[in-house]
């Protein structure tokens, strides 16, 4: 079973939604946008349907748009107001036809003390009501899986370690392409025992409860649908944020392995900002999948929302969703050329040593004046198709002749006070940090000015002075002086920078 079209009428912070995935909707549905947008609501929307056949309450002041319109007769009516075509009109709707997961699933411990009888799998007496519910049905999941064991082996043929063999190896095999946890044992709740137990790194036997948060969210989600996949096996699956406390690499793995349990003949239905995620829709999941772009959108007016295209541009956009801001993970939001060799570029590594903790920008070396201007030029044409707000700088000797240089629109040419870099370097406040014990007058000696006078012609002379051999050495300790306590870093940072 497939949702192609649904319409929301005064439902929550929708006035007159709706989602038309066509005729050929896709296996995967990825609502995409940031927090507030409206992705929860959707799944409220389709809990609300399945109450047609489960049964259970409508909270209408918490759904319902128009208890909050001064204007708008306060009433509900879920019938009215949420309308959802298949793709086989022909079926009739059952207390299969959704399963929701609300983004609130925790279950701290399992601690099952007895066997007992279990209401039926579709009748999903503990669900969520609404997305802001607490989803806590690993606990009955797992009691669940104990009941499964005694039916299938005791009096019967089959063995317990042909059981185990066929189910937990199952449910190893996947949890190891995850996490690096297995299960070891089913426990025993007679024994007081009745819990799962896991084998993690070289500890045996630890309980569920010794699991992180995000350890125990891939269990609770992977155990849930092998539990219940083979009932709702034509079924809109509905998972809120399958990615909570998860990292991004976990994440893409774990929608790889969900969209395996879920039967091609269901639908999966999820809501995500999600980079790991994103990465699976566009890799890996790339020809199942439709994504509604949730985002941008004045939802107080009657909206048409598609899958979007998946184009370089619209990919861009969602990631950028995904991750607030791209560029500044990605890509610095501004970069310096400076002059220095393409390759290894001492002036580069100094640069980016001395402004560390100024995150946002990267200096990159681009061997003299006339090719920085270039290579900005490139850099900023491509990084602009690519990122948004990458901004390109260029930082030129104080005598570089720049009016003759072709003019690169929106890069922007920094020029030192003084003659070059290295009149910064050779300061005396920096050299005395470095050398305390050379005197004020002894280096003004040597050099008479420090704003104008050629310092590489001097290099050698400075180097005996100074007791060094390694010209390159010296100019890295110099550069591990100017710190943001210095006038000199002050001086760079002013040009460079404001």
């Amino acid at each position: 079973m497939r949702v192609k079209k649904l319409q929301l009428i005064e439902f929550k912070r929708f006035t007159n939604l709706t989602i038309n995935l066509e005729t050929e909707p896709a296996k995967i549905i990825a609502l995409v946008g940031p927090n507030g947008c409206g992705k929860s609501s959707i799944f409220d929307a389709f809990e609300e349907k399945a109450k047609d056949y489960k049964g259970g309450s409508s909270p209408s002041s918490y759904l319902s748009k128009a208890m909050y319109l001064e204007t708008e007769e306060k009433t509900y009516n879920r019938n009215n107001q949420i309308k959802i075509d298949f793709t086989d009109t022909s079926k009739q709707f059952n207390k299969n036809s959704f399963y929701f997961r609300s983004s609130y699933r925790f279950t701290a411990r399992i601690d099952a003390t007895q066997i007992k009888k279990l209401p039926n799998i579709e009748d999903d007496r503990n669900r969520p009501q609404t997305s802001i519910d607490l989803d806590s049905r690993l606990h009955e999941n797992y009691e669940r899986l104990i009941g499964t064991f005694y039916n299938e082996v005791y009096g019967q043929n089959k063995t317990g370690k042909q059981w185990a063999d066929e189910n937990i190896e199952k449910l190893n095999q996947i949890l190891k392409k995850i996490l690096d946890i297995t299960i070891s044992s089913l426990g025993n709740p007679v024994e007081g025992k009745g819990k799962l137990y896991f084998e993690k790194g070289d500890s045996k036997n630890v309980p569920y409860e010794n699991l992180s948060s995000g350890e125990k969210e891939v269990i609770d989600i992977i155990l849930d649908l092998i539990v219940k996949a083979s009932i709702y096996n034509d079924t809109v699956f509905c998972i809120d944020e399958p990615e909570l406390h998860l990292n991004t690499a976990i994440q893409r793995q774990l929608l790889i392995e969900i969209e395996k349990l879920i039967p091609d003949s269901c639908q999966l239905w999820i809501a995500t900002h999600s980079i790991g995620f994103m990465r699976a829709l566009q890799e890996e999941l790339k020809g199942k999948t439709q994504i509604i772009d949730m985002g941008n959108h004045d939802f107080d007016k009657e909206i048409i929302l598609q899958p979007i295209k998946k184009t370089r541009r619209n990919w861009q956009s969602i990631f950028q969703t995904a991750l607030q801001d791209i560029t500044g993970l990605i890509a610095p939001r501004l970069i310096i050329y400076c002059e220095g060799k393409l390759a290894n570029s001492l002036d580069e590594e100094i640069f980016n040593m001395i402004f560390a903790e100024i995150d946002h920008c990267l200096f990159v070396s681009a061997t003299n004046k006339s090719e920085s201007l270039r290579y900005a030029g490139v850099a900023l044409t491509v990084l602009n198709k690519a990122f948004d707000s990458v901004k390109i700088r260029v930082l030129v000797d104080r005598d570089d002749d720049t009016g003759t240089l072709p003019r690169i629109s929106d890069v922007s040419i920094r020029k030192l006070e003084r003659l070059e870099f290295e009149n910064y370097l050779f300061d005396f406040e920096i050299v005395s940090k470095v050398f305390p014990n050379i005197a004020l007058d002894r280096w003004n000696a040597l050099v008479t000015d420090s704003v104008n006078d050629d310092i590489k012609s001097k290099s050698k002379q400075i180097m005996v002075f100074l007791g060094e051999t390694d010209y390159k050495q010296l100019r890295l300790k110099l550069a591990r002086a100017i710190t943001n306590d210095s006038q000199i870093y002050r001086d760079l940072q002013k040009i460079i920078f404001e």
